[in-house]
């Protein structure tokens, strides 16, 4: 189980994070970052578009507005900047949302249904929140790679490089 406290490191986190990857990425020409690398899905840029669509939908799950777009969401944006504009609107929406998280919330379950087959799913609301965030840590260290594999070098990833995080004695 996990605090509102630690919601709240994972969602700076995440968007600490997600800064600086795009940021990375925008250095690379709009070709570059929808070049095919062989990736789940396939490119730098789709595999953003996907990061935010997963967040945009378990966010939705946790407060009951359902988002709207077709599963796993890799065409939804297909201009870099409007990606880069609603993947930050979106981290501080999930900032926002974990700083008035109560614990009540992450004590109870979650239930939603399934993108992929539309079930119905119920599991720890804790739980749905450590996915949603690992989900992202898990994409990112895709992008991570296929960064390094342009050319581009995006630096230390680990939450203990988290500004203000670590106190360095």
């Amino acid at each position: 189980m996990i605090d509102n406290e630690t919601c709240r490191i994972l969602a700076g986190y995440h968007r600490w994070m997600n800064g600086r990857l795009f940021a990375a990425a925008a250095t690379l020409s709009d070709d570059e970052r929808k070049r095919d690398r062989g990736a789940f899905f396939g490119s730098i840029h789709r595999t953003f578009a996907h990061l935010l669509w997963a967040d945009r939908t378990w966010h939705g799950r946790f407060v009951g507005t359902l988002h709207p777009v077709a599963p796993y969401g890799a065409d939804e944006h297909p201009d870099f900047d409007q990606l880069a504009r609603e993947r930050e609107r979106t981290d501080q929406v999930l900032v926002d949302w974990a700083n008035g998280l109560p614990q009540a919330w992450l004590d109870a379950p979650l239930e939603y249904r399934a993108a992929s087959d539309g079930k119905l799913r119920r599991m720890p609301a804790w739980a749905a929140v450590v996915h949603l965030f690992n989900h992202g840590t898990h994409h990112r260290g895709q992008v991570t790679t296929l960064l390094k594999q342009a050319g581009v070098d995006p630096g230390v990833t680990d939450l203990a490089a988290l500004p203000g995080l670590v106190e360095r004695l």
